[in-house]
C-alpha cells in the first residue's frame, strides 16, 4: 500500500511538471508566431510602397522572403530542441 502511494505521488508530480513545460513552450511558440507575423506584415507594406524600380523592389522582396524563412526555421529548431 505504501509503495502504491509513493508511485502515485511521483506520477502526480511528473504530470504537473509536464503540464507547466507544455504551457511555457506553447507561450513561446505563440510569441514567435506573433513576432513573425508582425515582421511579415511590415515586409508586405514595404513591398507595396516600394518606388525604387522593379528590379530593386524585386530584390528587396526576395530578401524579405529569405529573412522570413530563416526566422521560421530558427524558431522551429529552437522549439524542437526545447521540447527534448
Amino acid at each position: 500500500m505504501r509503495n502504491l502511494l509513493v508511485i502515485m505521488a511521483i506520477l502526480g508530480v511528473m504530470t504537473i511538471a509536464q503540464a507547466e513545460d507544455t504551457v511555457s513552450s506553447k507561450a513561446t511558440e505563440t510569441a514567435h508566431d506573433v513576432k513573425r507575423s508582425a515582421k511579415k506584415g511590415l515586409h508586405r507594406v514595404q513591398e507595396a510602397t516600394c518606388t525604387e524600380g522593379d528590379l530593386k523592389c524585386a530584390g528587396k522582396k526576395a530578401g524579405n522572403r529569405v529573412k522570413e524563412g530563416a526566422d521560421y526555421t530558427k524558431d522551429k529548431v529552437n522549439e524542437a530542441t526545447d521540447k527534448k
